[in-house]
């Protein structure tokens, strides 16, 4: 039976309440007294010592009546029966900490001179001592054992001074060797009841970090079913086999997507050519469940009348902890984001249209104009007027081969080499008035079968990006090679460079950086699309390797 002072008790997460300046039931009777007052717990913790007695004076009345006459026996008796009376009747709650020991130590006393009253017939009282000694042994405080074995000696030694007698023979092994027995009880209940209390401790604070983890867990789950309610995505989980997990309300209340997720897996998808059904194994949750991540790729669903795109990106998670991976599969309907780029297109490539028309004949007439005499004193202006109106007409068949995403090649056997040459040539003055060195390495001859009208468009879209973004005194450098790969033609300059985000939209219809539209240098974003669709459309690649304030590389490959 132990006592413990001023331990604190944690009874929620982040709440910890500090037990009161009073003596309270150990940890193993906090369950049985944890409810009891100061006094009635040290009336229980004195409760084994006074049914022992209870049943001594029993035991006494029936195999011993004459032991009850024997005035030093009736004695011992008053001072147990005082020893409750304390329990009962001194306020405990209001007493330093500690204070309990003086019961536990009265009871080494009482148990001393019961057994001294009671001769040899009660000399097995002493292992009544049991009972104080693991009650003190048990405490928090590291001096208690040492406060226990001096209450075994005391009951040994005190009983023998008040009869004025030494101990001798067998007294004197008494009062050796139950101490001894009894220190060694002391220590092993002290070692016992810390070891407990420490692993109780140990215990608390794992529920206590339970019961946080249980509640963080909760609120994330709270949130993540606010957020899964809430936006407007549709998000889809699956596990390894692609079976559902979790759809949000987003998934269920698109008719279209409600279809991918009853037809388990989305066989109901269309490539992004809204007519050919995505194939077995290619499918998003499929793909997804295999491990494979990807991001924005274009989708159709729903009856041909009503079809609706979505953009579709996964993610996977991988298996840990005991629980089986999976993958987050979000849809993003872009069906009105899809229709207005559709409607754009067909808006530039209409107006488009129908600006070539009056520019062509503007053009037609400006070259009659320019044949016919008696115009020598106007043929300046008249240069002007053409040249102007060739750069818009440029500009307009930019526009219809970015909106068509196709241009018209004539290809004939042509030499790389040459038309890079003439293009550097054609841009010197333009270096030169800017303050850029301009230097061109080229292989002789580079053979190829291109459009030469439209490779010389490339070069020149791609050297004058150079010249417009590179500072004063920058070089340009113009190669052109053949390699195991292809013709590879480069241009590279010295100028302001280009992020990575920036390089990626680089090849996007209008794109213009951040640096362009801040630093008012002129361009409407087409160069580098159409430079794109002219290098495809002769089955090459182009690229661009760029770093900010180092410059920029832009790079195309053509068939040899």
């Amino acid at each position: 039976m132990v006592i413990r002072e001023h331990e604190g008790r944690t009874d929620a997460p982040g709440q910890v309440r500090r037990a009161p300046a009073e003596p309270v039931v150990s940890d193993r009777l906090d369950g049985l007294f944890g409810g009891l007052s100061a006094r009635k717990r040290m009336v229980a913790c004195q409760l084994p010592v006074s049914l022992t007695i209870t049943l001594v004076v029993t035991a006494a009345a029936v195999f011993s009546p004459e032991t009850l006459s024997n005035h030093l026996f009736l004695a011992a008796l008053l001072f147990h029966l005082a020893i409750a009376a304390l329990c009962v009747a001194v306020p405990w709650a209001r007493l330093p900490a500690g204070s309990f020991a003086v019961i536990p130590l009265l009871d080494c006393l009482a148990i001393g001179f019961t057994r001294e009253a009671g001769g040899s017939t009660f000399s097995v009282l002493s292992l009544m001592l049991v009972f104080p000694v693991v009650w003190l042994s048990a405490q928090v405080r590291p001096s208690m054992p040492a406060l226990a074995i001096a209450g075994t000696i005391l009951s040994t030694v005190a009983p023998a001074i008040v009869r004025g007698s030494a101990p001798a023979g067998g007294s004197m092994i008494r009062t050796i060797i139950l101490p001894l027995v009894m220190s060694v009880i002391a220590v092993s209940a002290h070692v016992v009841a810390t070891t407990i209390r420490r692993h109780r401790t140990r215990l608390l604070e794992s529920e206590h970090d339970l019961a946080r983890t249980l509640d963080e867990s909760v609120r994330r789950q709270r949130l993540l079913d606010a957020v899964l309610k809430s936006v407007g995505v549709g998000v889809w989980v699956v596990d390894r086999r692609g079976r559902t997990v979790l759809a949000n309300k987003a998934m269920h209340a698109d008719a279209a997507l409600a279809g991918i997720l009853e037809s388990a897996g989305g066989r109901v998808l269309l490539s992004a050519d809204r007519s050919t059904p995505v194939p077995a194994g290619r499918l998003p949750a499929e793909r997804a469940a295999s491990g494979e991540d990807f991001r924005d790729e274009l989708y159709w669903a729903g009856p041909a009348d009503r079809q609706a795109a979505y953009s579709v990106s996964a993610h996977s998670f991988p298996a840990k902890g005991g629980q089986d991976g999976g993958a987050v599969i979000t849809f993003v309907d872009v069906t009105s984001l899809i229709g207005a780029l559709a409607a754009k297109d067909n808006f530039v490539a209409t107006v488009s249209h129908e600006l070539r028309t009056p520019l062509t004949s503007i053009l037609g007439y400006l070259e009659l104009a320019m044949d016919e005499p008696g115009h020598e004193d106007i043929r300046e202006e008249l240069l002007v007027v053409r040249r102007n109106a060739e750069h818009l007409l440029n500009l307009v068949n930019d526009l219809i081969a970015v909106a068509s995403e196709r241009v018209e090649l004539s290809p004939e056997h042509a030499d790389l080499a040459r038309i890079v040459t003439e293009a550097v040539d054609s841009v010197l003055p333009r270096a030169a008035g800017a303050g850029l060195e301009l230097k061109l390495e080229v292989e002789r001859p580079l053979p190829a079968r291109v459009d030469p009208a439209r490779i010389s468009q490339v070069i020149h879209n791609l050297l004058s990006n150079a010249i417009k973004f590179s500072p004063h005194g920058g070089l340009i450098t113009a190669t052109a090679r053949r390699t195991e790969a292809g013709l590879v033609c480069s241009i590279s300059d010295t100028g302001i460079g280009m992020s990575g985000e920036e390089q990626e939209q680089a090849f996007t219809k209008f794109f213009r950086s951040a640096r362009s539209r801040e630093t008012a240098i002129p361009g409407a974003g087409l160069g580098l699309p159409v430079s794109k669709t002219i290098v495809e459309g002769h089955g090459g690649s182009i690229s661009l390797d760029s770093e900010p304030g180092r410059g920029t590389t832009a790079t195309f490959v053509l068939p040899a």
